[in-house]
């Protein structure tokens, strides 16, 4: 994954990829397999990725992103906590898309999500390709192209489950 992760920095003509996804997922399978994924997406890029919350704080109050995608249990901390923390840090951007791709989508868990300004919730066990073509419409539309929306994705910011 280091190989994918080191070579998939820019788009395919050399520039930067507008949209910025920064990872927070502590599983190396399941952050690999999102990564695979997310190659295959024009115009993302990785702006960096964590396994646990104090990492993610550290580089998320110093680089860019665009999208937060985290899952809620990490090895140290987790999803919530972390949200809770970019708040009280004031590293909260106006712009940013806050995404949790998680096993732990109740409905606690979207209600706590929402108020820390979730935008979406995926149920990481069945609804990655849900993910990657929210993200794929996101860099789409950042790219200025509108007129591409996936059969499999739910309108912004509708999600399955009421979210």
């Amino acid at each position: 994954m280091d190989d994918i992760l080191n070579t998939w920095a820019r788009s395919a003509d050399g520039a930067e990829a507008p949209l910025r996804i920064f990872l927070v997922e502590d599983s190396a399978d399941v952050r690999e397999l999102i990564v695979e994924s997310l190659v295959e997406i024009d115009g993302v890029s990785l702006a960096g990725h964590a396994e646990t919350e104090r990492e993610a704080l550290q580089h998320l109050e110093h680089h860019a992103y665009d999208v937060l995608v985290l899952d809620i249990q990490l090895k140290q901390g987790n999803g919530m906590s972390l949200l809770q923390s970019l708040d009280r840090a004031h590293v909260r951007r106006a712009d940013e898309i806050k995404v949790v791709f998680s096993n732990h989508v109740s409905p606690t868990y979207r209600k706590a999500g929402q108020q820390c300004g979730v935008a979406h919730f995926f149920d990481k066990s069945s609804e990655l390709p849900l993910l990657c073509d929210l993200l794929e419409r996101l860099a789409r539309e950042k790219l200025g192209v509108r007129t591409y929306t996936p059969a499999s994705t739910p309108p912004i910011p509708a999600q399955p489950g009421g979210m």
